[in-house]
């Protein structure tokens, strides 16, 4: 079994960047990190470092992350994406909408780093292993409107798939500009309807080609 992150090193990965990763420290700290399989140089000048899937799960597993899936997620001491339906959700205005699109920026400058071929039009493995607060980037990034805790706007869940999650929206034109939305940011959706309750929804899940 692995052993754990020393104290210095679980204070690097907590103040790795909220959305991409990037880590600072001394070369010897990230080095160090590198040997550990909990972060990766990345190849291409100025050959910053950034954490792997296991460096993210670390961080999450903090006592301070969110323990279950279902419940709207924060990374680290930065952005919060909101899944909607939160009970006490950021203030909206404009330096929300500036931190949704510097955080969706940051997201596709992830794709162009780690993604083969620098493509930017799928979603990257931090997507995929963060699939509620990626998908919920993309959409109020784009405009839509997260619910509140009484209020008509998008709600994203997990599932019982590994990798894709439900998007539920107020009406019909709603949902269909999720779908509009989530394809744009390559991510396969498709509408269902829920057998007992009638209620229509979106699977999601990150388009691989």
């Amino acid at each position: 079994m692995a052993r754990p992150p020393t104290v210095a090193q679980r204070r690097l990965i907590e103040a790795a960047d909220p959305v991409t990763g990037r880590l600072r420290g001394t070369p010897a700290q990230l080095d160090a990190l590198v040997r550990r399989g909990l972060a990766f140089r990345h190849p291409r000048p100025p050959h910053d470092h950034f954490l792997t899937p296991a460096g993210h799960r670390t961080r999450d597993a903090e006592p301070a992350a969110p323990a279950a899936a279902e419940e709207p997620a924060s990374a680290g001491e930065g952005f919060a994406a909101r899944v909607g339906g939160e009970a006490e959700a950021p203030v909206s205005g404009a330096a929300r909408l500036r931190e949704v699109r510097s955080a969706w920026q940051g997201l596709l400058e992830l794709r162009r780093m780690t993604n083969p071929g620098g493509a930017t039009d799928r979603p990257c493995g931090w997507e995929r292993t963060h699939l509620m607060r990626a998908a919920a980037i993309a959409l109020e990034a784009a405009g839509h409107r997260p619910a509140g805790p009484d209020g008509d706007g998008y709600r994203v869940r997990a599932t019982p798939q590994p990798e894709a999650v439900a998007v539920h929206a107020p009406d019909e034109p709603a949902l269909l500009a999720c779908t509009a939305t989530l394809e744009r940011a390559g991510w396969q959706a498709g509408a269902y309807t829920e057998p007992r309750t009638g209620v229509r929804y979106l699977l999601a899940s990150p388009r691989r080609t």
